[in-house]
């Protein structure tokens, strides 16, 4: 409900009604206004006050509170009740307020209950509005007429003798009280948040909360057992525990991977240098005999630089030199740089002769330019390749042990084998190129087995070691087995094991939980002693009001505290 005062109306309270209002809460406002005119600006179709009733505690209310009080609304539905209780209507706030006259079959008899009209001592003056009403007049009231009452069902009628004496009616000390239902609703909604609060945590108190945990230690015997493996993954291979021969299944991967370079090389495409030169060779005796011609193709030097003669130089004798030597000289030879590049430029230079101590040639060399271009080298390749074979396998790997898994075996990554790899190059060795990409295809390779099979092995090498007529074998220990590659075959792999049996009285934990569900601790102790080789039972309860097992087994935790010789094993990468 929305409360409103109008301006700056001293006198007048204008208070808006919504439909989903109750009667209790209209009243509550009209006795909490502190102005002597109380408006209540009704809504279309204002369910609440259809009720006769609900009219009379509304006008009730505002005798009590010396209230004059103004229906504002439009709606002819509302006008007999108020006529029939003496509520003032005006159609809007601007309008002029009236009592509405009562149709012709609700009009008062006399002698019968009529309007209590009784407001003030000063009548609400029908030529005004209710805002000059507020305005203009600190008091305004109903006129009073002896003959008009409001009866409740809990007060007795005014006599009419004494209005006529002017004596004023009198009060009754007890008022008809109107109880609050909002309040009541809050407080029921309360209630049954509360309970259903207090059930919940009564539920969980008792069956979900409760847990225990049962701790059994025993004289078990820890037996260390190493065998070495023949995995075979022949078709027909069968199960031999004393050969430890174990049937095998290989599961294989193909994987491309790929590794991507730069190139480093350099390389000159620019002209090569051409030009000439003339070659002289000595023959001293006893071989004064002409030099052999220098075939074509053959390289000379200069500075490190190599030069190609493009055809065959023949020696002719040219003179004796001082002593018993003949020097002999051939005829200019072309010559073309072995590269390109500006640095075979050379001029008047002094040439070496592959394979000819005694030979030597003279000569330049022109028109040789630069143009280096970015050539793939085989450091290059080999690069990229190492690290393909440097990438992490782990996921590889954990491939090949998830399908093993799935396959209902028990994979061995010491067994791991890598295939050679197919490979692609983008770009070949001297391949002018910004960089090379090497494409490798590898088919990795793991062998399975299955747990059962290594169990029986281990089984029959542990009982080799223990009085099997008092105890028997409880745990493999093949999880925590430690296992080495000796060597990969065509035909499966060896592959050494070592592991820790126990050896002692069979505890099976579910049926422990059976046998103690909803017992004391004391009992339950006294019933899990009776099985061999169990030396202490421990039984703890949490939360701290629990006095017993719970009877829910899946609240009961058993541990069974096992010997171990060595360290749990951890299976080698």
């Amino acid at each position: 409900m929305t409360h409103k005062t109008g301006g700056t109306n001293l006198a007048k309270d204008v208070i808006y009604i919504d439909v989903d209002d109750e009667i209790t809460a209209i009243i509550e406002k009209i006795h909490s206004s502190e102005k002597k005119i109380v408006a209540l600006v009704l809504p279309k179709r204002a369910a609440v006050l259809q009720s006769i009733v609900n009219m009379k505690l509304l006008k009730r209310s505002a005798t009590d509170s010396k209230k004059n009080l103004v229906l504002i609304t439009a709606e002819t539905g509302l006008l007999p009740l108020a006529a029939s209780v003496g509520i003032h209507v005006a159609k809007s706030l601007s309008s002029k307020p009236e009592i509405p006259p009562l149709p012709e079959h609700m009009t008062a008899k006399k002698g019968e209950d009529t309007i209590d009209a009784e407001l003030d001592d000063e009548p609400l003056d029908g030529g005004k509005t209710v805002g000059e009403l507020s305005g203009d007049t600190p008091a305004i009231h109903v006129d009073d007429d002896p003959d008009e009452t409001i009866e409740l069902d809990d007060e007795d009628p005014i006599d009419a003798a004494d209005n006529a004496k002017g004596d004023k009616p009198a009060k009754k000390d007890r008022r008809f009280k109107i109880p609050n239902f909002n309040k009541f609703r809050v407080s029921l909604v309360l209630a049954a948040i509360g309970v259903l609060l207090l059930s919940t945590l009564g539920y969980a108190a008792v069956a979900v909360w409760p847990k225990a945990v049962i701790t059994i230690k025993t004289d078990s015997t820890a037996v260390d057992v190493s065998a070495v493996l023949n995995l075979k993954t022949a078709a027909d291979a069968k199960l031999d525990t004393e050969e430890t021969i174990v049937p095998a299944q290989i599961q294989e991967v193909k994987k491309t991977l790929e590794q991507e370079v730069p190139a480093t090389g350099q390389r000159n495409d620019g002209e090569k240098a051409s030009g000439s030169v003339t070659m002289e060779a000595e023959a001293c005796a006893p071989n004064l005999g002409t030099p052999n011609d220098v075939p074509s193709g053959t390289g000379i030097s200069t500075g490190g630089l190599t030069f190609i003669i493009q055809h065959k130089a023949k020696f002719n004798f040219d003179h004796f030199s001082s002593g018993s030597c003949a020097i002999y000289k051939t005829n200019a030879i072309d010559i073309t740089a072995q590269s390109g590049g500006a640095k075979y430029n050379v001029t008047d230079a002094t040439f070496t002769v592959a394979g000819r101590s005694k030979t030597s040639a003279t000569g330049s060399a022109t028109g040789g330019t630069d143009k280096i271009v970015k050539v793939v080298t085989n450091a290059d390749i080999d690069g990229a390749k190492q690290k393909i074979t440097e990438q992490d396998r782990a996921p590889i790997i954990q491939e090949l042990k998830s399908a093993l898994v799935g396959r209902g075996l028990f994979p061995l990554e010491v067994t791991l084998s890598i295939g050679d790899p197919e490979t692609k190059l983008s770009a070949e060795a001297n391949d002018e190129a910004e960089s090379v990409k090497v494409t490798q295809i590898i088919t990795y390779g793991m062998l399975g087995v299955m747990q059962e099979d290594l169990e029986k092995v281990v089984g029959a090498l542990a009982e080799k070691e223990i009085d099997t007529k008092k105890q028997a074998i409880s745990s493999y220990g093949i999880d925590n087995a430690l296992f080495s590659l000796q060597g990969l075959e065509d035909d499966g792999a060896t592959v050494s094991m070592q592991a820790t049996a126990v050896a002692g009285a069979e505890l099976d934990a579910d049926i422990i939980r059976k046998q103690v569900a909803g017992l004391k601790a004391g009992d339950a102790k006294d019933i899990i002693s009776v099985n061999p080789g169990v030396t202490d039972v421990q039984v703890t309860y949490s939360p701290f009001w629990v006095s017993s097992i719970p009877k829910n087994t899946s609240k009961i935790t058993v541990t069974i505290e096992e010997p171990r010789a060595i360290s749990e094993h951890a299976e080698s990468p």
